[in-house]
């Protein structure tokens, strides 16, 4: 496969960083996962606006537009014969001296990389409450940083079963987050999810359908939620920018709806309408 590396588009095995990049030393980095349906790069415009606000946020002093990442993507897509694609869009601090650096970083490294997804993705699985505990945002909120100790450990617990996601629980008892998703609830006929002061990361994908929801008529409430909310509600599913809207038919050994959830699959059908040509989660609202 072919990645992007600093403006040359090279093999991925002939691709190389320093030792002495930061995003390597101390985890000053952050990327955005998002996917193509058709060639279309899938709400990018929300993708970009969340990459820039974290660069700045960890002073690296880069930002993107559309046409810039639309480019790369569209370039990689064709060297990689692909239309329906995982990207990663990663930007480090780069190359600094050994210390904790306060400066800004005016050279970041740029890294765009591409993997073919299969045609048709699991549209439901099972939940399990971690015993690991979701822990607190480095910064002021959750980055989507290369800070994912926490993350990989909430995998190594359910270990490799990609038909199971691990939910994360705060310190407090709080409902947070999926290892890799958002989490939303009906309960009531209302769709409910974490609050981001759970310190959970707000995914792209999570505000598009909280747009998506509110476009259908659904009261839309973030809110706390205790684990025992997922048993008690009607409907159950976690969301992220690749596999979109995941149902959750199992939570804790404990029987979900799944598919036969009728909010559940309503979005999910509405959701599937906006893929192939939908660039913010704003175009909802017909702005």
């Amino acid at each position: 496969m072919y990645l992007y590396l600093n403006g040359d588009y090279i093999k991925g095995e002939e691709a190389r960083i320093s030792p002495f990049d930061h995003g390597f030393l101390y985890g000053v980095g952050v990327f955005e996962t998002f996917r193509t349906y058709g060639g279309h790069p899938f709400l990018l415009d929300d993708h970009i606006d969340r990459l820039n606000r974290s660069l700045r946020e960890l002073q690296i002093e880069r930002s993107f537009t559309r046409e810039e990442v639309g480019e790369i993507v569209q370039r990689l897509l064709e060297k990689n014969e692909l239309q329906d694609a995982y990207i990663r869009f990663n930007v480090s601090g780069g190359v600094g001296e050994i210390g904790l650096q306060t400066s800004a970083y005016r050279e970041p490294t740029v890294i765009c990389f591409q993997k073919e997804l299969p045609v048709h993705m699991s549209k439901e699985k099972r939940a399990k409450v971690l015993t690991l505990p979701r822990n607190t945002p480095e910064t002021r909120y959750r980055l989507k940083s290369h800070h994912y100790m926490n993350n990989i450990e909430g995998k190594r617990e359910i270990k490799d079963t990609p038909e199971v996601e691990g939910l994360f629980l705060t310190a407090e008892g709080f409902v947070a987050e999926g290892i890799t998703s958002n989490i939303f609830l009906v309960k009531n006929g209302r769709l409910l999810t974490p609050v981001l002061d759970t310190g959970i990361l707000n995914g792209v994908t999570r505000e598009f359908v909280m747009e998506l929801g509110k476009s259908m008529g659904l009261e839309v409430e973030t809110v706390w939620v205790r684990s025992e909310d997922l048993e008690k509600c009607e409907e159950l599913f976690v969301t992220n920018s690749v596999q979109g809207i995941v149902a959750i038919n199992e939570c804790n050994g404990l029987e979900r709806p799944g598919l036969s959830g009728k909010v559940t699959t309503s979005l999910m059908e509405q959701y599937e309408r906006y893929t192939q040509r939908t660039w913010s989660r704003f175009e909802v609202r017909g702005e």
